[in-house]
């Protein structure tokens, strides 16, 4: 595979298990990782955090490029990823599953302009399509209520 762009982040260590992470991006603030405790002070989110919170703003950014194209409004769209952690055979904590769940608006109504986005957004999530190849993600999207879309 050809390497067509790439992405750089720098982290500096502060003390402890606290990082200053600079993303490369102007107007762009610096982000301070931490640890929870007990290893660290939790002062920042940890690495487990961030990859959930990418996961599920990529399948959100990724939706609601879907829905912009098909011009359905997705104002207060509300995105939540839970991730299960769990020991392997050696006791290490292991990130096992995403599950994450997208709340569309209730004024969003089920069309068929809809429908071709849920078979198309995840497609272009650069970072579920890559997570999926070593850590399970299921994605479920829901309005008023009601869901609309399931995929595990």
């Amino acid at each position: 595979m050809a390497l067509e762009s790439e992405i750089v982040v720098e982290l500096t260590h502060i003390q402890g298990y606290e990082f200053n992470v600079k993303f490369g991006l102007e107007n762009v603030p610096d982000l301070l990782l931490d640890e929870p405790e007990p290893l660290g002070t939790q002062q920042g989110p940890n690495a487990s955090r961030i990859l959930a919170a990418a996961i599920a703003n990529c399948l959100s950014a990724s939706l609601i490029m879907c829905l912009n194209k098909a011009r359905i409004a997705s104002n207060g769209m509300k995105t939540v990823a839970r991730t299960r952690l769990v020991r392997n055979e050696e006791k290490r904590l292991r990130v096992s599953k995403v599950d994450v769940e997208i709340e569309l608006p209730a004024t969003i109504s089920n069309n068929g302009r809809m429908d071709r986005c849920f078979g198309l957004f995840e497609q272009f999530c650069i970072v579920t399509a890559s997570v999926r190849q070593g850590i399970p993600v299921s994605v479920s999207i829901s309005s008023d209520g009601k869901t609309l879309f399931t995929q595990s």
